[in-house]
């Protein structure tokens, strides 16, 4: 997954259970990857530029996420079995 011009890329990743995705922030600004709505399970530190942060999904659903700093920056992972 990419982050670069203040926006993840796909907005929507489809992908199976045990399946682990990678953020990279090719912006110059900070962003995270943190999940909407409390108890989610994506919570990554402030990315700075070519910093990642990877998951694992290990259960199927829909996981909505945003970038606390630039709450704009929303997109979904769709994790099926």
């Amino acid at each position: 997954m990419a982050i670069k011009n203040f926006a993840f890329a796909p907005a929507t990743l489809k992908v199976k259970v045990g399946t682990t995705v990678t953020w990279t922030n090719q912006d110059t600004d900070a962003h995270t990857v943190t999940s909407t709505g409390s108890g989610g399970p994506l919570g990554s530190a402030a990315l700075n530029t070519h910093a990642t942060y990877s998951y694992t999904f290990t259960k199927p659903g829909t996981y909505s996420y945003l970038c606390t700093i630039h709450p704009f920056m929303t997109a979904t992972v769709e994790v099926t079995r």
